[in-house]
């Protein structure tokens, strides 16, 4: 009996010591898109596409990714015995064709090739030699995203394991499958255990409560001090915004102001209290300052508007926004897409001026802006905890919500984005997430196949609310 639990713990520091590493750096590469989406950077570090995998911004997409021939060599932080290399392909996976292994990042030998298959047609693209595909974007967006078929990851496992592997090198030939071929990363590792792409989730997110769907067609919840509740529902062309009297999570009878319905495409509720809330929608025109957002008082019982919001140099390249804000109003966040973002929309702050307008917008870093989209923050009432829906993180669907925690008053460090787990995440779109602190229920919803779902579940404080 003693022997046998010898070797369980054996066995267990053994899988416990499995050494695994992303690439950390660029050797060489045959051809890049350039810009901070699709590039060949974005190879480098973890997976944050896989498990769900498909097409990203985030992934590394070749010029000849349709029927050509590419090549990649990356150098990882410290020398290693090698026994399994994984590529994370996104879509179409199996154009891996050679893997090669380097002690010093100058001189490759191959470790391991694909079996010529003769019985497997080799795709060629019969079209002419148009690229208009790649570089036909706006803003360095591809404009047709192309279908998702079968992501998968190459795991190649060396009968002999290479010693000191310092860099490694692989070769594609995206002519084997038709469609568009994408790469997320490249791992190594010193055991043949698969080596997989993690969810860095909240913990105990698994044992939360199923979410209670509580509508559909509405959309922004936004929670007034745990007793009313604002929605955004699409009618006639139109947004139009109705107030909910609430009840432990119960919505009363939908009340529609006029003050918060002007006659245009937008109108939504970001951020509200007993005495000032703030309202999106507002038409506005770059390089006026003006940023699409109004403050509302309550004065005598009934809402006022206290004009246009201003952000210095404020420029917007999409049509709409989403913000949020600190209690006092001191500090504004915008998920907007700007010259200086990482990818497509990006979270920003911006501080409060003693004449009312707002200064320069400020990223929020690298660390929670990634080359994909960022939308939807709420910032919590310890000025601290920031929710947000984004596409640029390994999750469990097309978009999930996620939570990151300030880490200094520079409001440009933040922890890692943590993703609010399986039960709030579905293969489908999670988005709009509002966190209600007086009754610990988390509102967000959900675009499916059934059409938008508003959707609510209990999670305490302390799972979510916890200092980092």
């Amino acid at each position: 009996m003693k022997k046998i639990g010898i070797l369980l713990v054996m066995l267990g520091c053994q899988l416990q010591a499995q050494n695994i590493q992303f690439a950390s750096k660029l050797i060489k590469y045959s051809s890049d898109l350039g810009g901070k989406q699709f590039g060949i950077k974005r190879i480098l570090g973890k997976p944050d596409v896989f498990p769900q995998g498909g097409f990203s911004a985030n992934a590394w997409m070749p010029k000849n990714a349709l029927d050509g021939r590419e090549i990649v060599s990356v150098g990882f932080e410290k020398a290693q015995t090698v026994k399994q290399i994984a590529i994370f392909e996104n879509l179409n996976a199996g154009c891996v064709v050679a893997v090669s292994v380097s002690t010093d990042g100058e001189k490759f030998q191959t470790v391991w090739s694909r079996r010529p298959d003769y019985k497997t047609t080799v795709y060629r693209r019969t079209l002419g030699g148009d690229r208009s595909y790649y570089f036909g974007r706006k803003r360095r967006k591809i404009g047709e995203v192309p279908e998702i078929i079968n992501p998968g990851v190459e795991r190649v496992l060396l009968e002999h394991p290479s010693e000191n592997v310092i860099a490694v090198k692989i070769e594609f030939n995206f002519a084997l499958l038709p469609g568009a071929k994408q790469i997320d990363a490249i791992g190594i590792s010193d055991s043949e255990q698969p080596i997989e792409a993690q969810i860095n989730s909240i913990p105990s997110s698994a044992q939360l409560p199923k979410p209670v769907v509580t509508g559909t067609n509405s959309s922004i919840p936004c929670v007034q001090n745990g007793n009313y509740m604002y929605l955004t529902q699409y009618e006639n062309n139109q947004e139009v915004i109705y107030g909910y009297p609430l009840n432990q999570g119960t919505l009363g009878t939908p009340q529609k102001s006029a003050v918060f319905n002007g006659d245009y495409s937008f109108n939504y509720i970001e951020y509200a209290t007993d005495t000032f809330l703030l309202k999106g929608g507002l038409p506005y025109t770059n390089g006026t300052q003006e940023s699409g957002y109004e403050l509302f008082k309550k004065q005598d019982g009934q809402w006022v508007s206290e004009g246009p919001i201003k952000i210095a140099a404020y420029s917007n390249f999409d049509t709409f926004s989403d913000a949020t804000m600190t209690p006092d109003a001191q500090v504004l966040i915008l998920s907007i897409e700007s010259d200086f973002t990482q990818g497509g929309t990006d979270l920003y702050w911006t501080k409060r001026k003693p004449d009312g307008t707002y200064g320069l917008l400020q990223s929020l870093g690298k660390i929670i802006n990634s080359a994909a989209d960022e939308s939807a923050p709420q910032l919590l009432s310890d000025q601290k905890t920031l929710l947000f829906a984004s596409n640029g993180f390994s999750g469990y669907g097309s978009h999930d919500l996620y939570v990151s925690y300030r880490l200094d008053d520079t409001w440009k460090n933040w922890s890692e984005p943590q993703n609010l787990g399986p039960v709030i995440n579905t293969v489908d779109y999670e988005v709009q997430p509002f966190y209600d602190e007086t009754n610990e229920r988390l509102w967000y919803t959900t675009s499916s196949e059934e059409g938008v779902l508003l959707k609510s579940v209990a999670v305490p404080k302390t799972l979510l609310m916890t200092t980092k």
